[in-house]
């Protein structure tokens, strides 16, 4: 999927409102299919004689998962990635704190699986950052501080590298698709997983905290590193799926830009708060 877009990029391009209806497609898209390979995966560990399932998980759901486990782990994963590009990789940093149940360690429940695809990407983008701020040769580099607090409505992991961070400018491009600071890689038919480049990482990460009620944040500071927030939602926690009816097919009807506003990225932001509050307003009246 992540080739077929950008071979429609380089071919046709892509326009702001093009993009806005390709952004919306796959972000319903992907909640959908990790729906379906939910259900499935339960379905199957539950049912099935031949799997082994772990006696506190219940199917691919963990009631006990241990986030710091799950951090190290995603650490330790990246981490080969990125020895295996750059020969070199930064230390972590993990500060846990337990606002809750005190001197415990800070569990949930959670699908690990979810949860280690979503940091194993913000270290696989943290790691590049700080190796390539610093330069492959140099002597160290600073590690990767990672907080982990668990309070009584979320879990919230932050993640922070001293990576040199991006401009403001590009910040808005972050969870686009397409968008990524890194080479483009080459076609499929390679032995080992690109370390970057394709542009899926980040919006599917958020995709996937979205899918429990939880959210992806990212902030940065041009020149020093970046901030990645995971809030992962305590609790009841539902699925979050897309609705399909006719008010969600009116997304893809061509629509005539207004230049009401002096800078065109100001009034985008804007366009799409108004067209979002339209959208939500339009679904309660059907």
């Amino acid at each position: 999927m992540a080739e077929g877009v950008l071979e429609f990029q380089d071919r046709h391009g892509i326009d702001n409102h093009l993009y806005q209806q390709i952004e919306y497609f796959l972000n319903r898209f992907y909640m959908s299919r990790i729906s379906i390979r939910m259900l499935i995966n339960q379905h199957i560990l539950l049912f099935s004689d031949d799997v082994n399932n772990n006696p506190k998980h219940v199917g691919c759901i963990d009631s006990l998962c241990n986030v710091q486990e799950v951090i190290e782990d995603a650490y330790t994963s990246a981490k080969f990635l990125c020895d295996q590009y750059y020969m070199a990789s930064p230390a972590l940093e993990l500060e846990p704190y337990n606002r809750v149940d005190h001197e415990k360690a800070i569990t949930m429940v959670y699908v690990p699986s979810h949860m280690h695809h979503m940091l194993f990407e913000l270290f696989k983008n943290a790691m590049r950052a700080v190796v390539e701020h610093h330069g492959p040769d140099a002597d160290s580099y600073p590690p990767i501080r990672v907080v982990v607090c668990k309070g009584k409505e979320d879990v919230t992991i932050k993640v922070c590298d001293r990576g040199g961070g991006i401009p403001r400018s590009q910040q808005k491009n972050l969870f686009k698709y397409v968008y990524s600071t890194a080479p483009q890689p080459g076609k499929s038919g390679g032995t080992s997983a690109p370390l970057a480049g394709y542009g899926y990482g980040l919006p599917l990460s958020r995709v996937y905290a979205r899918y429990f009620e939880g959210d992806l944040i990212l902030s940065s500071i041009e020149g020093y590193g970046s901030e990645a927030m995971l809030y992962l939602k305590l609790g009841d926690a539902n699925e979050v799926l897309p609705i399909f009816n006719k008010t969600c097919s009116r997304h893809y009807q061509p629509s005539i830009p207004v230049a009401d506003w002096s800078n065109n990225s100001f009034r985008t932001g804007l366009q799409s708060t108004r067209f979002y509050s339209t959208l939500k307003t339009q679904a309660i009246k059907a």
